[in-house]
């Protein structure tokens, strides 16, 4: 375990670096780029000051990781907010739809590789594989827009974007910032309602592409594990199907599908950028992507480096978890 905390260091060492390199891999200046080209010599000095440009990339890298190290991460440039405190209010909303979108994934995907590898070469199994190829190939800005269009606009079924209705919201005081958990912890039902009804489009979106993923490993794992001579054996003595598959085939592929369904949670933290776009959902995602457009350079090293960090440390679960599922795995 100890050995395992600490290879992370060079790790989050290795982001500081990219994350600090992203202000200056741009082309010419960063202050001119931020100010534009009709800026005054006397602005961009002045910007140039404020950023800490005037010094050399060693003294800016070391003032960088001063900051990081006391929490620091700036101020956004275009609204004077501490870059901190956007994190701490947006990153639950990430995290939010991430969990929703993880749900959907594990609760239809996972059921779908076991059926399409217990019925091998059958309908179902060209069904669920064809229905993955398909969730992996289409795009999520489509699909957000598709989903839109039907159920918000056409049958007005659901909300087309943001996280609470503006009449709901005045009655509603977040605490947590994970407004499901709020919305249960102050007992309204109304607000419960009105969040989820925003929720459930926004997940659907984000949620194809792991679920397609995880119903392919999940067959693959499946398969691999059922032509194993124990499961053979077990048939053999007569033991029930349903417990061949629960119990001896599906507990032992657990290990690569907890391995890929950790790889998908962070890769949703990262590709929520689209999703919460265009459902206009004040998370991570969007607030990075209007900091690329007004070139707020500390938004997005501070929007970068938490989503990162956060991608490091569900990597590190998902290897702790490997001696939960196989308990001849040891970490020291």
């Amino acid at each position: 375990m100890t050995l395992r905390l600490l290879s992370l260091l060079p790790v989050l060492f290795g982001i500081t670096l990219l994350v600090f390199g992203f202000l200056h891999l741009i082309p010419g200046d960063p202050a001119t780029v931020i100010l534009g080209e009709h800026a005054t010599p006397e602005q961009i000095a002045a910007l140039s000051t404020q950023l800490g440009l005037d010094h050399s990339l060693v003294d800016q890298y070391l003032t960088f990781l001063t900051h990081l190290l006391h929490f620091n991460l700036g101020n956004s440039i275009i609204i004077c907010i501490p870059v901190a405190d956007e994190i701490r209010s947006r990153f639950p909303a990430t995290l939010e739809l991430s969990l929703a979108a993880m749900l959907v994934g594990l609760l239809l995907g996972i059921p779908a590789g076991v059926l399409a590898a217990t019925r091998k070469n059958r309908w179902l199994d060209h069904v669920t594989m064809s229905g993955s190829l398909l969730g992996v190939s289409l795009p999520v800005y489509w699909l957000g827009l598709l989903l839109i269009y039907l159920f918000a606009v056409n049958l007005h079924w659901l909300p087309p974007s943001g996280r609470i209705s503006v009449d709901t919201g005045l009655n509603f005081q977040p605490v947590t910032g994970f407004y499901v958990l709020d919305a249960l912890l102050s007992l309204n039902g109304v607000a419960l309602k009105d969040v989820l009804a925003h929720l459930i489009l926004p997940a659907l979106a984000l949620s194809t592409i792991p679920l397609a993923i995880l119903a392919r490993i999940t067959r693959s794992a499946m398969l691999e594990i059922l032509s194993q001579d124990y499961i053979r054996t077990a048939r053999a003595k007569g033991v029930p199907e349903r417990w061949v598959i629960a119990r001896h085939a599906f507990k032992n592929a657990l290990l690569p599908i907890s391995t890929i369904a950790g790889l998908q949670f962070g890769t949703l933290l990262t590709g929520a950028i689209l999703t919460e776009t265009i459902f206009s959902w004040s998370g991570m995602g969007s607030w990075i992507y209007e900091g690329i457009l007004a070139r707020d350079y500390p938004v997005v090293q501070g929007g970068v480096l938490t989503v990162a960090i956060a991608f490091v440390l569900i990597n590190l679960l998902v290897d702790l978890s490997y001696a939960v599922f196989d308990p001849r795995i040891r970490f020291r």
